[in-house]
């Protein structure tokens, strides 16, 4: 059964990073690099601070930088536990992908996926009556995830597994929140 998975994650990396070329290997590149998210953090958070203010903005900074620092010290305690390879450096597969870009770290599970889908959840869940689309804010996930597949980095089931402990730990985050600051974060 397990092999049936791996066989499955691998032939839908195989397609998923073939559908990439050169011409849109930069814009990859670009969407994968934090920092160059770092316009559109200001906007959500510039956009936050209007809607609910500068206290509820900074108990939500401070509540996330403890998510991420959860989420990221898991994220490498499962890769350090399962060391599989990233595709760009497994010698089974690395010749039949379009590698862009390497990495030495291992690859179970994706920390991007799982640090945005935290993220993501648990400012969804906090701010959804605030903002009427907010929900379009998981498609920042979806694409920065998709660019590690693209870029040969991540496998599938490391972005899906990623999504899974970021949404989980996104949510225990905001129920957290809700125990501790009600006045900040309703039900």
């Amino acid at each position: 059964m397990l092999e049936k998975i791996e066989e499955l994650d691998i032939n839908l990396l195989v397609y998923l990073n073939g559908l990439g070329s050169e011409t849109y290997d930069k814009f990859w590149l670009f969407i994968t690099n934090q920092l160059y998210w770092t316009p559109f953090f200001l906007l959500l958070f510039y956009l936050i601070y209007k809607k609910v203010g500068g206290k509820q903005t900074l108990y939500l900074l401070l509540f996330i930088a403890v998510l991420i620092a959860f989420t990221d010290q898991t994220t490498n305690l499962f890769k350090h536990t399962f060391q599989r390879l990233r595709p760009c450096n497994n010698p089974d597969i690395n010749t039949i992908i379009r590698v862009v870009q390497v990495r030495k770290s291992f690859s179970f599970f994706s920390g991007h996926a799982a640090n945005t889908m935290a993220v993501a959840t648990f400012l969804y869940l906090v701010l959804k009556r605030h903002f009427k689309y907010f929900g379009l804010l998981f498609l920042w996930p979806l694409i920065f995830a998709y660019s590690r597949i693209y870029l040969g980095l991540h496998y599938p089931g490391d972005i899906l597994t990623g999504y899974f402990f970021g949404a989980l730990f996104g949510f225990l985050i905001f129920l957290a929140c809700r125990r501790l600051k009600p006045q900040y974060f309703p039900g």
